[in-house]
């Protein structure tokens, strides 16, 4: 198994876009109670918008902002015709609208550079972020100082549920080992990735300075959602999920709220494909397909729904769990690669189960917050 500070980078990347994603689902399902089985269609925008953008000259800062504000008019749209359906219903719509945007950029002609070509092709070739950047030594210290001060934000927040589980669990009178387990390993896990990390921004890569700038923006991103779901705006949006005739009876907008938050995970998720397509450097529609959909919500349910920290807690076990299992299982069973992805994702399923039998709002979640199946 690769364990070089390399292959740490590019797990660091993915973890982080898929906490993006993540994020996203989880401002419209854990706190807001929308169920949303196409959320893909937002990444998927988002990446195809900011590509194609790009190739056309426009800058790297403004092509991904444009591909989250279509993700949110996309939110928008999606948000107009399906809200006031049931939740079920709502959910097959939300498959549908993912699956016709995928079939659109795979069969139509799309502008790429200066010529239209069919999408079935994918597209490469495009803009990279920070790829041509050449840092001096000041700057390779800095952006590992910038480094220092996320993981710094990562370790006191993990600090902070290892605090309060010990609090809670003493109260009970019980210890939590479990919890400290978890938070060790968490530790452990954080501080080999930080220093690969900082390896890997000393010996200037362009995916170094890719992990970098995507851990700026989820670390901002974080930040804001969290302040956003504990103002009263938050506060209504839990409500709805909660019981929205309570909402509506005490003089709230329901269906203006939903909106909102549909328009806002879909605007971060589009952030979130700006980020996919910068690191796989080549877009496809077979890189969109509903499987991806069901990975953040496998994050989102695993680390708990409502809570930013268990979306990103999900998201850094899920990539744990999807790597180890890729490099151990190829040595245990005698399958063939297709035979074992789809062996890997069966005990990612079992796995769920179990967690939902023995502690069904997930890692970090509470289980009176809990929305599907309700």
């Amino acid at each position: 198994m690769d364990i070089s500070p390399g292959y740490l980078v590019s797990l660091t990347i993915f973890a982080a876009i898929y906490a993006l994603f993540g994020l996203g689902l989880n401002l419209q399902w854990g706190f807001t109670g929308l169920i949303n089985f196409g959320h893909v269609a937002f990444m998927t925008l988002g990446a195809y918008t900011t590509v194609l953008l790009s190739l056309q000259g426009v800058p790297l800062l403004v092509a991904p902002i444009a591909g989250a504000a279509l993700a949110a008019l996309l939110g928008l749209l999606m948000g107009i015709s399906t809200l006031r359906l049931r939740e079920d219903y709502l959910a097959i719509v939300t498959i549908g609208v993912s699956e016709v945007i995928r079939l659109i950029v795979n069969n139509e002609d799309l502008p790429i550079g200066k010529e239209w070509r069919s999408g079935v092709f994918g597209i490469q070739g495009f803009p990279l972020p920070l790829d041509t950047w050449n840092p001096n030594l000041l700057m390779k210290l800095l952006a590992i100082a910038l480094l220092t001060a996320i993981a710094t934000l990562a370790f006191w927040q993990l600090w902070r549920w290892i605090d309060k589980e010990w609090r809670q669990g003493k109260s009970r009178g019980v210890t939590p080992i479990g919890s400290l387990l978890l938070g060790i390993a968490g530790a452990i896990l954080g501080l080999v990735a930080y220093v690969a990390e900082a390896i890997a921004l000393y010996n200037y890569t362009y995916k170094a300075g890719l992990m970098l700038l995507v851990l700026l923006v989820l670390t901002v991103i974080f930040w804001g959602l969290g302040r956003l779901v504990n103002s009263p705006w938050g506060r209504v949006l839990k409500a709805i999920r909660e019981d929205e005739e309570v909402a509506k009876a005490l003089g709230k907008n329901v269906f203006w709220y939903k909106l909102q938050s549909l328009m806002l995970g879909g605007a971060i998720s589009g952030i979130a494909g700006a980020f996919y397509a910068w690191q796989l450097a080549t877009v496809y529609p077979d890189s969109f397909q509903p499987q991806i959909t069901f990975d953040a919500w496998t994050i989102v349910i695993l680390g708990g729904a409502g809570n930013n920290v268990g979306t990103l807690l999900g998201a850094i076990i899920f990539w744990t769990y999807y790597e180890v299992t890729r490099f151990v299982l190829p040595g245990i069973l005698p399958l063939d690669d297709a035979r074992l992805g789809a062996f890997r994702i069966m005990v990612i399923g079992l796995l769920l189960i179990v967690l939902m039998m023995m502690r069904p709002q997930g890692i970090l979640g509470k289980k009176e917050e809990l929305t599907l199946g309700r």
